[in-house]
């Protein structure tokens, strides 16, 4: 009889544990990630009860392709634009309230008694709260449509854009076992390094690749290439110094913007679970229930900040980027609990051999403490909210209310604030790609064509000429390129104050493009040829072939944004970008079903802004995107509405679309919610509603005017623009842009 691998026990062991627990806590409605955990606990080496597993460290080693996969698909569904796209409201609240959560778990344990690097791990373990448990709940509870979870979903993208973050910055700590600033200053500055690199090269080449793939690629060819584009980019991370899991989130990220990013996450969907639940089920193995009980104290504690730190700290960061105190409160009381990052943390500081053993067992028991509270906290937060709103002095209401309005509103930027972000964009992007080039080439390459093709000076020679054909368009692009906006001739016009240190600005880049040629030059050459060639290639070369450098860097950059964009060229992508502003109007989408009522009947019939005050600002129709429709505009089946409304309108509307379809989502959409000041520089001042055509201009419907400290709410088309009105516009953004 042959002789089955313990492997394969223990894996049939972890899988049977897990596939019973998973059942039990999905009859009980709780998170299957509890029952992963507590299927370890049952067939850990701490549980003796049970048959238990043996074979511990490769059941590790799965775990850690579990880390992996877990982080890879968080960045298929995280996405760099999305970054861009949380709005600043977002990040304001995120960081805030993870320096705080940091600040606040690093004094706890300090106040326990702990080592300096258990406190530390503590304060990045319940910094960062759990995405999949809160979308259940959201889910659980039906408040996905209101205004407070479109918050709640941007700061979840910040928090796990940190933890990526915290994972390199406590690995640097753990190695180096102090708190050293210009280290950890150096750390972050190579990693915001590595990443724009590798962001930049692998939108330019990934999507490229698998496009002119495309009549190739079988479903089983595509994951077989996605997984080992995810496991060549972690060995890339790794040998830069970096951790496994922000190379497979890196490349997931990069995937994300591709065409075929639906189909990877499907695809990628039975293998994240299988191994992601070999990762959960190790959680648990590792968990000594003795210790539990012993430090059933601190956990109780640690709980506790959780809970009240982040519902505190999201809501002060909440009112600080702008929000009314109902969307703070509710977005603060969502996000009390932590999750899968965590654990990683949790596990990243067993096996660097950092912290105490109590720290990973107490780190879940405090997940578990603090999922089963979450959904309770949610349907607190708006009785909460209307005492405090009780309590609260008429002077605080009124300053809030202010204060909201105010975040919120669009003014004018400044001529130099354009140039100086224009200038920032060329010089940084531009800078970070030849340095990459010259590491590439320096490090790598040199080597290869010594050993492997002419090993005297000769080597150097070819390695100079290779590097430079590479850099020269980034180089022309950051020299020698015209910046002429309509911003930067503004200020050359005025000759007494702006000429000087705008041409201070452009001798910068002249000198930055010598400097970073003569680094290449030097390490190749000596000293002198490097410093002569760099003037004679800057001052001489550039100049005479700036029309073919041109042709191939706008060939370049054409291929990038094409790239960046095609995953919404074909389904013109759905937009979500909610703005809360003082009457708490925001966006929602609506599907409407086949078997709706009000299919076949247009706007005009149907009287949506009559009957419930809301507006249709967006239908979209299979590819078809049709921006402020008019009233002769029909409902078809399956179109998607973008509603603006509040809350309480969008609930009642919400009974004419909803018995009818259960999939009403939130994302976040092109068209957006926006507050203009009108002033000397407004385009429509002086003119009516009707007189600007700002519906066709900007493809967006004027909501609300705020004049005098009184709103007009849907206002009549003849209102004229005053100096000094506040206006509610719901459009496409970039169209709104247009205007300020």
């Amino acid at each position: 009889m042959s002789h089955v691998p313990q492997l394969i026990i223990d894996l049939a062991l972890i899988l049977g544990a897990a596939g019973v627990t998973t059942l039990l806590f999905k009859v009980l409605k709780q998170p299957l990630v509890l029952g992963y955990i507590l299927a370890g606990v049952l067939v850990g080496p701490n549980f003796s009860l049970f048959p238990t597993i043996t074979d511990i460290e490769t059941i590790r080693i799965w775990a850690d392709i579990g880390v992996i996969f877990l982080l890879f698909g968080l960045g298929l569904e995280f996405s760099f634009k999305k970054l861009v796209e949380v709005g600043g409201t977002s990040s304001i609240t995120g960081i805030f309230e993870v320096g705080a959560m940091l600040m606040l778990g690093y004094g706890t344990g300090q106040l326990l008694g702990w080592s300096r690097m258990d406190s530390l791990f503590l304060g990045g373990i319940i910094a960062i709260s759990s995405t999949t448990i809160i979308i259940r709940a959201f889910e659980e509870l039906n408040v996905k449509s209101q205004k407070f979870a479109g918050l709640v979903f941007g700061i979840l993208v910040i928090e796990d854009l940190v933890a990526i973050l915290l994972l390199v910055l406590l690995s640097t700590l753990a190695v180096s076992q102090q708190f050293a600033g210009m280290q950890l200053l150096t750390s972050i500055l190579k990693l915001a390094f590595f990443l724009t690199v590798w962001f930049l090269a692998g939108i330019y080449l990934i999507p490229t690749f698998l496009r002119k793939s495309r009549k190739h690629l079988t479903d089983e060819t595509l994951l077989i290439i996605s997984i080992a584009l995810c496991l060549l980019m972690v060995v890339l991370v790794t040998e830069a110094g970096f951790s496994a899991a922000l190379g497979a989130f890196v490349m997931g990220s990069i995937l994300s913007e591709t065409i075929f990013v639906e189909k990877i996450e499907h695809m990628m969907q039975p293998v994240k679970n299988l191994f992601g639940a070999v990762f959960f089920v190790s959680v648990g193995m590792l968990i000594d229930y003795h210790m539990l009980i012993e430090h059933a104290g601190p956990i109780m504690l640690i709980a506790g900040v959780v809970i009240l730190g982040k519902s505190l700290n999201v809501t002060l960061g909440a009112l600080i980027s702008g929000q009314p105190l109902k969307q703070a409160i509710q977005t603060g009381m969502s996000l009390t609990q932590i999750g899968e990052f965590s654990f990683i943390i949790a596990t990243l500081g067993l096996t660097l051999k950092v912290t105490s053993d109590f720290l990973y067992p107490v780190a879940v028991a405090v997940s578990a403490v603090t999922t089963f509270t979450t959904p309770y906290m949610i349907r607190l937060a708006e009785p909460v909210c209307n005492q405090i709103d009780k309590w609260l002095p008429a002077r605080w209401r009124a300053f809030l209310n202010s204060y909201s309005s105010g975040t919120q509103t669009i003014t004018h930027v400044s001529d130099w604030q354009g140039v100086l972000k224009n200038f920032a964009q060329i010089i940084i992007l531009n800078t970070v790609i030849i340095v990459g080039i010259i590491l590439l080439t320096t490090y790598f390459l040199t080597d290869v064509i010594k050993t492997k093709l002419v090993a005297n000076s000769w080597g150097n020679i070819i390695t100079a000429f290779i590097a430079l054909a590479l850099m020269l368009p980034f180089l022309w692009a950051l020299s020698v390129r015209k910046i002429r906006t309509h911003s930067y001739n503004a200020l050359w016009s005025n000759r007494i104050f702006n000429r000087g240190p705008l041409v201070a600005l452009e001798a910068g880049r002249v000198i930055l493009g010598i400097v970073l040629v003569g680094f290449l030059l030097d390490q190749l050459f000596s000293p002198l040829i490097a410093f002569v060639s760099a003037i004679l290639l800057i001052g001489v070369v550039l100049p005479l072939f700036t029309q073919r450098l041109q042709q191939t860097y706008v060939r370049i950059e054409k291929r990038f944004l094409y790239n960046l964009t095609a995953k919404s060229q074909p389904e013109e992508p759905t937009p979500v970008k909610s703005q809360l502003l003082p009457w708490d109007a925001h966006l929602t989408q609506f599907e409407i079903s086949p078997d709706s009522q009000i299919i076949g009947q247009t706007l005009t019939e149907l009287a949506f802004r009559e009957r419930y005050g809301v507006n249709v600002a967006q239908i979209e129709r299979g590819s078809r995107v049709i921006l402020a429709p008019r009233g002769n505009e029909h409902i078809y089946p399956a179109d998607t509405l973008t509603v603006v409304g509040t809350d309480a309108q969008l609930k009642q509307f919400r009974t004419v679309v909803e018995p009818l379809q259960n999939n009403q989502t939130v994302v976040v959409p092109d068209v957006t919610l926006k507050q203009l000041v009108v002033d000397n520089k407004f385009p429509f001042l002086g003119k009516s509603i009707r007189e600007s055509l700002i519906r066709e201009k900007t493809k967006g419907i004027v909501i609300g005017i705020e004049r005098n400290g009184n709103r007009i709410i849907n206002p009549d088309p003849s209102t004229v623009f005053e100096n000094g009105d506040l206006i509610w516009l719901a459009g496409e953004k970039h169209e709104i842009k247009s205007i300020e």
